[in-house]
């Protein structure tokens, strides 16, 4: 079974800030690590190769010290990995990053099960799963707690809702978006971060992945941001005292001095 995973690096902090001229991320400074919802997509795939047999293809497109996140995965498991990585992709919005990825994925060829963690802890989209599988043209499944069977056909699986979970029965290929409730991410071995340390990462470009230009980088972007600001802080409430008819009274009154 060949497994994909897609992968992020991300600031290893919960202070991001906000470059007040591009409107991107500031990283300079900062630690970055796997986004925390891929590494449960790194564990579910690495089990699904113990279970079924097969390889585990990591994935990532960044600046080229996200080359980093790629070696952490191998020693956590996964058997080869690649970075996708050009200046014209620079600016890029969901809907241009996962048609990036969508592209590596094509290039390498083959491939039964593509796993991504269901959002990035510092764009809170949960959208470049989604849209890697629009332009695959391949079925997907968001929110996936648990792969009850699988076999080269097909998959079962759970899918997390607010009320429970929903059973889903996919073909293959297909991409999975999990959740953490999935499973518990390993450490990784001595023996995996050895391998890690002399793993060859393949560096893809723009050109190798042959994609369109136009759909690139900001260019290929449909949404743009403008604008980020810091809203305002609320003024504090009001507290009302009484018993309930006089509370209800009062704030009846209150209500009416607002919509009048």
């Amino acid at each position: 079974m060949n497994i994909i995973v897609c992968i992020k690096q991300v600031p290893n902090t919960t202070d991001v800030r906000i470059d007040p001229v591009t409107n991107t991320l500031i990283r300079d400074g900062v630690e970055s690590v796997i986004n925390p919802f891929d590494a449960y997509a790194i564990e579910e795939a690495v089990r699904l190769k113990e279970r079924c047999g097969g390889k585990v293809t990591v994935v990532t497109m960044g600046p080229p010290q996200a080359e980093n996140v790629l070696k952490e995965a191998i020693g956590l498991g996964c058997d080869e990995a690649v970075l996708v990585s050009d200046r014209k992709f620079a600016g890029s919005d969901t809907w241009a990053t996962s048609y990036t990825l969508a592209c590596a994925i094509e290039k390498l060829e083959g491939y039964d099960v593509i796993l991504c963690g269901k959002q990035a802890s510092d764009g809170d989209t949960a959208q470049v799963g989604p849209g890697i599988s629009t332009h695959l043209d391949i079925p997907q499944v968001t929110y996936v707690k648990k792969i009850s069977e699988i076999n080269d056909k097909a998959a079962k699986v759970e899918r997390m809702t607010e009320e429970g979970y929903d059973v889903v029965e996919v073909p293959l290929p297909c991409l999975f978006t999990v959740v953490k409730e999935i499973n518990t991410p390993r450490m990784p071995s001595l023996k995996g971060m050895m391998r890690a340390k002399s793993a060859k990462i393949a560096k893809w470009t723009a050109a190798d992945l042959e994609a369109d230009p136009a759909a690139l980088g900001l260019d290929g972007s449909p949404t743009r941001v403008v604008k980020i600001f810091t809203p305002e802080a609320r003024k504090g409430g009001e507290m009302i005292s009484g018993t309930c008819d006089e509370v209800a009274k009062e704030l009846v009154e209150l209500l009416k001095g607002e919509v009048v």
